[in-house]
C-alpha cells in the first residue's frame, strides 16, 4: 500500500472540470455585460477570487489534513455548520432574496451557508455511523440517528426555502446510510416519506406546485412559469451536433434567464452541441466512478463513508441540474457542480475534492 501519493486519475478528472468549468463560466458570464456590466464585473470576480483562487487553496489545504482528525471533531463542525446556516434568518447578517433566506453578508462579502451545512451533515453522519460499525443497520442506532440529522438539515434549508438542495444533501446522505449498512426497506420508507413531504409542499409552497404543473406541460405558460424551460431546450436544440462554437451563443445575451445560474448547461450545449454535451456528462461519471472507486479501496469506514458522500452529493446535484435543462425531471434551481456562478459553492467544492485527495492517500492502489 503506497500511503503516500492521492488518486491520480481521480485528481486528473477534478482538473479537467475545472477547467472546463471555468471556460464554460468565462463564456455564459459574457451574457451579462448587455445587461448589466458592473453585475458582470462583479460576478466574474467572485467567482475567480472567492470561488476559484482560494478554492484551490483550499483544497491544497484539506489535502494536507489527515481526514481523521474530522471525525474526531465531526460534532463540533456539523454544529459549527448548523449555527452558520441558521445565521440566514438573523436580520442584518442573512440576506432576503427572491423570495428566499438563503445568504448571510458581512460587508461586501456574501456566501450560502448551506453548502457548509452539506459537507457538516455528510461529516458527522459518516463518524456517527462508523462508532456504530454494525448497529447501523438497527432502527436504534442507524434510522433514527440518520432520521434526526435529516431533520435537523431539513429544518434549516427547506425553511429558506430550497427544496432542490436539500434533496441533494438527502441524497448524498441515503448513500452514506446505505453503505454503512442500513436495510433497503429504510431506505424505500424514507423515498416513500420524501415523495409525501413532496406532495404535501406542492399544495403549501406555490412555486414547488408550479414547477411540476410546468414540467408536466411546459408549453402551457412559455412567457411565465415555462419560460426558462423553453429558452433552455430552445438553446440546447439550437446546438445541434457539434454546437455553434465557443462563445458563439445566442441565447445567452438576452433570453436565458440564468446563464451563468442553472441554465448554464444549455449555454454549454448550444456552444458545444449534443457531442460536448455527451463529453462533460461523459466527465462527470468518470468522477463518480473514480471517486467511488476510491471508497471502495479505504481501509476504514469513516474514510469510505466521507467518500460516498461527497461523490454522490456533486454527481447528483450535476445530473439533477443537467435533467432539469433538458426536460427529464422539473427545474430545480441548483447550480451545476464545477460549472455554475456560485464563489460559495466552487469554493466548498474543491475543499471537498482535497478530503477525497487526502482519503485517497490510504487507499489500495491498484
Amino acid at each position: 500500500m503506497n500511503k503516500t501519493k492521492i488518486d491520480i486519475p481521480f485528481f486528473v478528472s477534478v482538473v479537467i472540470l475545472v477547467v472546463v468549468g471555468f471556460l464554460i463560466f468565462s463564456s455564459a458570464s459574457l451574457g451579462l455585460l448587455p445587461r448589466n456590466a458592473v453585475k458582470y464585473s462583479n460576478v466574474a470576480f467572485n467567482q475567480t477570487f472567492y470561488g476559484l483562487i482560494l478554492g484551490l487553496i483550499a483544497c491544497f489545504v484539506t489535502s494536507k489534513i489527515d481526514y481523521k482528525l474530522y471525525r474526531k471533531y465531526s460534532l463540533y463542525i456539523f454544529i459549527a455548520a448548523v449555527i452558520i446556516t441558521a445565521c440566514v434568518f438573523i436580520p442584518g447578517i442573512g440576506v432576503y432574496h427572491g423570495g428566499a433566506h438563503r445568504w448571510i453578508r458581512f460587508g461586501t462579502f456574501s456566501m450560502q451557508p448551506s453548502e457548509i451545512l452539506k459537507i457538516g451533515y455528510i461529516i458527522f453522519l459518516a463518524a456517527w455511523l462508523s462508532k456504530v460499525k454494525d448497529k447501523a443497520q438497527s432502527i436504534k442506532y442507524g434510522l433514527v440517528p440518520f432520521g434526526i440529522l435529516s431533520a435537523i438539515v431539513a429544518a434549516l434549508i427547506l425553511t429558506q426555502p430550497d427544496t432542490a438542495t436539500f434533496m441533494v444533501a438527502l441524497f448524498a446522505g441515503l448513500a452514506i446510510y446505505l453503505t454503512a449498512g442500513g436495510k433497503w426497506k429504510y431506505i424505500f420508507m424514507i423515498g416513500a416519506i420524501s415523495v409525501l413531504g413532496i406532495a404535501v409542499m406542492s399544495f403549501t409552497r406555490p412555486y414547488v406546485m408550479s414547477r411540476i404543473t410546468t414540467f408536466i406541460n411546459p408549453a402551457q405558460n412559455t412567457l411565465g412559469s415555462g419560460y426558462q424551460i423553453q429558452q433552455s431546450m430552445i438553446a440546447i436544440g439550437s446546438g445541434g451536433v457539434t454546437g455553434r462554437g465557443f462563445g458563439q451563443s445566442i441565447q445567452k445575451f438576452s433570453f436565458l434567464p440564468e446563464p451563468i445560474g442553472d441554465s448554464i448547461f444549455a449555454v454549454y450545449s448550444e456552444e458545444f452541441g449534443f457531442l460536448g454535451g455527451i463529453v462533460l456528462i461523459a466527465l462527470y461519471i468518470f468522477f463518480a466512478f473514480r471517486g467511488l472507486k476510491i471508497a471502495g479501496r479505504v481501509p476504514d469506514s469513516f474514510g469510505r463513508l466521507v467518500v460516498v458522500g461527497i461523490v454522490i452529493l456533486i454527481t447528483s446535484q450535476a445530473f439533477i441540474n443537467i435533467s432539469s435543462m433538458v426536460g427529464v425531471i422539473p427545474l430545480s434551481g441548483v447550480p451545476l457542480p464545477f460549472v455554475s456562478h456560485g464563489g460559495t459553492a466552487l469554493f466548498v467544492n474543491l475543499l471537498e475534492i482535497g478530503i477525497i485527495l487526502n482519503i485517497s492517500k490510504s487507499a489500495k492502489k491498484t
